[in-house]
């Protein structure tokens, strides 16, 4: 058994990784509800979301170039406000979060298949689990170009819609568009927000990448731009092609708009949202299981984690228990409910990060990639302030 992972991944594949995270089913579904709060300005709202979420992207990218280790967050924890037991913490709700929040997304992913496929759901949910488990064992770059392959056909399917959405007939609220109301702006930018988180799995990849200093910065911004462009081009199309009043009640809202262009089910958009699901899921056991690597690098109770298969260069051990984590969670009944709590936690970890940032750079100022004292400070406001609307939203 080696210690050590394999650094293989450059600048391309890690950002189509990111990119592939943070795009995932959930844009399929939430742009609707976007749309319900912010009117024919849901684009707009996309893109103030993207600028909510760069500060906290660019507080990883510094912190993922002064601490290029497998633990991520854990290890940003560690070295920025030096606290054994908050880092550890850290690390776990982010094992958890990933693990549950997969859970949820395999869940909903063999559901889509269903409605293509007439399969038993727990034993469909279960094969693809250990499909998934397999190919993350498998080796590293397996797994990034199989969801970069992933990523791929799911870019292509909101590729097709937007197309779709340029060429139907425009709608009445988007010829008569109505002033904007900041407020609803606001709020569906809050709502947008979720559908950028992701880019922090990246830093998790860190010990597994060439010339991280420079790469990790490059791919984290990157994958923001890029996922930000997205999400606009998508919303545009939407607003554009279907009335409000259908996107804000229709749970498949992108189908309508492939409707409203095209005529037909969508029903190709099923087997999209398939990969999509797969791609997230594959994602999260490849960022938690490095999570749980790292921990064990510092921490003696998880040592048995920081081990790395020869002939795969991969942490088998901790890959084969997230695996079977997420297969579990999604056979559990109550995984949706479970999984409505990943945002929150994901927000305090961004908070703790911009902290721990801040704390850093007071301490030693320089580092290979550096970002303003501001960034930190304004990550950690709107992180907070994101998490504060979450939590009152939930009560």
């Amino acid at each position: 058994m080696a210690e050590h992972l394999k650094r293989r991944i450059g600048f391309g594949l890690l950002t189509a990784y990111g990119v592939g995270v943070m795009v995932g089913a959930g844009i399929y579904v939430l742009v609707g509800a976007v749309a319900g709060e912010a009117g024919i300005w849901a684009p707009l709202s996309f893109l103030l979301a993207g600028a909510i979420a760069a500060p906290t992207a660019l507080s990883y990218s510094e912190f993922a170039a002064r601490v290029p280790e497998a633990a991520g967050e854990a290890a940003f924890i560690r070295r920025g406000l030096q606290s054994r037991l908050l880092a550890v913490s850290v690390g776990l709700a982010i094992v958890a979060a990933g693990t549950v929040s997969a859970a949820a997304v395999l869940r909903g992913g063999t559901g889509y298949l269903m409605l293509v496929v007439d399969l038993n759901m727990g034993w469909t949910m279960i094969a693809l689990g250990v499909v998934l488990t397999a190919v993350a064992v498998f080796g590293v770059m397996e797994s990034l170009f199989l969801a970069a392959v992933f990523t791929v056909i799911e870019l292509g399917g909101l590729a097709l819609v937007v197309w779709a959405g340029w060429n139907a007939p425009a709608s009445a609220d988007w010829i008569a568009a109505p002033p904007m109301v900041l407020t609803g702006v606001g709020a569906a930018a809050v709502l947008a927000f979720f559908a950028f988180i992701g880019f922090e799995d990246i830093v998790n990849m860190a010990e597994e990448v060439s010339q991280p200093e420079r790469t990790m910065p490059r791919a984290i911004l990157a994958s923001l731009v890029l996922t930000t462009a997205i999400y606009a081009l998508v919303a545009v199309a939407t607003v554009r092609s279907v009335p409000l009043e259908a996107l804000g009640a229709s749970e498949r809202p992108l189908a309508l708009v492939w409707q409203a262009s095209q005529g037909g089910d969508a029903r190709f958009l099923s087997t999209i949202a398939v990969f999509a699901a797969l791609n997230g899921v594959l994602a999260q056991i490849v960022m938690a299981s490095r999570v749980l690597f790292g921990l064990g690098k510092h921490e003696k109770s998880f040592a048995l984690f920081h081990h790395v298969w020869p002939r795969t260069g991969t942490p088998v051990l901790a890959t084969c228990l997230v695996g079977g984590g997420i297969v579990a969670g999604a056979l559990a009944l109550n995984v949706g409910l479970l999984a409505e709590v990943t945002s929150s936690i994901l927000l305090s970890v961004f908070v703790l990060v911009n902290l721990a940032l801040i704390v850093e750079k007071r301490r030693t100022p320089e580092a290979a990639f550096r970002v303003p004292m501001a960034v930190p400070v304004v990550g950690l406001v709107l992180a907070a302030g994101a998490l504060l609307f979450n939590i009152q939203g939930a009560l």
